[in-house]
């Protein structure tokens, strides 16, 4: 009897060790967001790796893309490297997906989001926002020997869209009569419109004129479509410390007109240097 009382005050004991242990683990070292679903890093945990990792899209020209070189280019990637130049760390830039951008932040797979992220009540269920450095609408780019001038214009038709993008949400919502054909990634949406799979392509209408502006045969017969919405950073549900970061941090790029400069540096080649587009496109944070 002894000996069972005393194997029984050891398991008590080791349960109790076990029960201690796991509620001092409830925050672990990288953090725990406030539905715990995932993990993050703070501020102060990204300064001490020595490295910064952000999502951005690679085929989304001249957004973020990969050039020639196989060096990342674009007015989002531009953003990245000067977020890390602030904070004094190394910069990885991470391909996504538009279909993958809020996994990517739940899973820890990078600490921010810049891949032309359109703010929407859904998404903000599921990551923090910072506050937005650009406005955007939805496009729709066609061949110019059926050029879609329309939304009716497409009932009936084949509409080629990008898999969780805000185009896929506006035209499954408001749309019945236009047929989508779905695809993963932008280049393989491009394709797909070239090849003649679709009749009309959808996305932001900030790409599509860009994209039609290089490559002949193609015009944006649509280019306001929808809500005027907000692209902003995100970052994982709960980590205050990085979203407040980056809040100070955009006040400061306001200050210095910073995304003008990105605008010059990066998209005026090909949307020209028209100053009252640029007005249109480019939000500076004021605090």
């Amino acid at each position: 009897m002894k000996i069972l009382k005393k194997i029984s005050a050891v398991l008590a004991a080791a349960a109790m060790v076990l029960t201690l242990a796991g509620c001092g683990n409830s925050e672990n070292a990288s953090g725990s967001n406030a539905s715990g679903s995932g993990s993050f890093r703070t501020v102060d945990q990204i300064k001490e790796s020595g490295e910064i990792k952000i999502g951005v899209f690679s085929d989304k020209n001249p957004f973020g893309y990969v050039d020639n070189e196989g060096k990342y280019r674009g007015y989002d990637v531009y953003f990245a490297e000067r977020i890390a130049k602030d904070l004094g760390v190394k910069l990885t830039l991470m391909p996504v997906e538009a279909a993958s951008r809020v996994e990517f932040l739940e899973t820890a797979k990078v600490d921010i989001i810049l891949a032309n992220f359109t703010v929407t009540p859904e998404r903000s269920e599921k990551v923090d926002f910072a506050p937005a450095y650009m406005k955007v609408a939805l496009g729709v780019v066609s061949p110019d020997s059926a050029v879609i001038k329309d939304v009716s214009e497409l009932n009936g038709k084949t509409l080629i869209v990008v898999k969780g993008t805000t185009a896929e949400t506006y035209f499954t919502e408001n749309c019945p009569d236009v047929k989508l054909q779905k695809y993963d990634e932008y280049n393989e949406a491009y394709s797909a419109l070239q090849d003649g799979r679709g009749d009309a392509f959808s996305t932001d209408n900030t790409e599509v004129l860009a994209w039609a502006k290089s490559n002949p045969g193609f015009t944006v017969g649509i280019d306001t479509l929808g809500s005027t919405d907000d692209i902003a950073p995100a970052v994982t549900k709960g980590n205050a410390t990085l979203l407040n970061w980056l809040k100070d941090e955009m006040k400061t790029l306001g200050g210095e007109q910073f995304f003008h400069k990105d605008y010059d540096e990066t998209l005026a080649a090909v949307y020209g240097a028209d100053d009252s587009y640029k007005e249109n496109l480019v939000v500076e944070y004021a605090g």
